[in-house]
């Protein structure tokens, strides 16, 4: 039987919260992060970390979390009935980025770990995560930059594989109210196994530390461009979506609310400040309507 080693994941996972506050700090140069360690009654806990009115990011929040018990919640064995009376243990990093300047994208990464045991049978475990860019004044070199890194990431677990997480990310990250992704995407993959559980630790990592390099840049190139209250009021709009998203249909917020983590960590990634307007449309021609009419379908970097 192969040797799963729960210890690594965590230490990885520890470390690589350490990186990105560090990395986001710098890149913000006033805020900083505060740290809130937190333990779960039923078993586990963890430390969120949130950043507020830094001269960059209005809110920024890395989270880690170590969560176990006795029994699945429903979100995670509702696809996997046979994993029902197992016991679990949940790990993961899970961030979300709002910037203040409209022109900077918001960002969400998330790289996780499940393992269901139950004595006597081999344990259950699997990897997941990605990450996702949601802009709202788009720039086409950002959307390829971030998906030229995505790819990079892939390469060397498969031919296929950028393809194929990139499709799913478009797929999780949709609203079929709205009929709209959630923004340009990036890579999503759940339940990964299939490759042994070296290679597809490795892979969490490559994606995890390729994080930084997707977003930074980014946000480095365009935290400097000027706004008013046009743009202001048009992601206060767009920021809607992320709530309806992530209350609605995101998996990780209803995992964490069903399996009693800590609501506060959990709904850290929603927007510090968010609006919604009846039957908005974007003027024909507009800015705003360039978001609607190219980037919020998928598309083929």
């Amino acid at each position: 039987m192969e040797h799963v080693d729960k210890h690594a994941v965590k230490a990885f996972l520890l470390s690589l919260q350490d990186r990105i506050c560090h990395s986001l700090e710098r890149q913000d140069g006033t805020a900083i992060f505060e740290q809130d360690e937190w333990l779960r009654e039923q078993g586990g806990g963890g430390r969120s970390r949130v950043l507020r009115n830094g001269s960059v990011f209005e809110q920024a929040g890395v989270n880690f979390s170590h969560v176990f018990g006795s029994k699945m919640p429903v979100s995670a064995t509702a696809h996997r009935p046979e994993l029902a009376g197992r016991s679990f243990e949940a790990m993961g990093v899970s961030l979300v980025i709002h910037p203040g300047n409209p022109y900077i994208p918001t960002s969400h990464a998330n790289v996780r770990f499940f393992i269901a045991e139950r004595e006597g049978e081999a344990p259950v475990w699997w990897f997941g995560g990605g990450f996702d860019l949601t802009p709202f004044y788009p720039f086409e070199e950002d959307c390829q930059h971030w998906h030229d890194t995505a790819k990079a990431i892939c390469a060397p677990f498969g031919e296929d594989l950028y393809q194929h997480h990139k499709e799913w990310c478009d797929k999780y990250f949709f609203l079929p109210h709205r009929n709209e992704t959630r923004g340009v995407g990036g890579l999503f993959f759940d339940d990964l196994n299939e490759w042994g559980f070296e290679k597809s630790f490795a892979y969490l990592q490559a994606v995890g530390n390729g994080y930084l390099d997707a977003y930074l840049p980014i946000v480095d190139k365009r935290q400097h461009t000027p706004y008013g209250e046009r743009e202001r009021e048009f992601q206060l709009y767009r920021r809607g979506r992320y709530v309806e998203f992530n209350l609605v249909y995101d998996r990780g917020t209803l995992f964490g609310l069903q399996s009693g983590g800590r609501t506060e960590s959990i709904l850290m990634s929603m927007p510090p400040l968010a609006r919604w307007e009846y039957c908005y449309e974007p003027k024909p021609g507009s800015p705003e309507a360039n978001l609607y009419e190219n980037y919020l379908k998928p598309r083929k970097w």
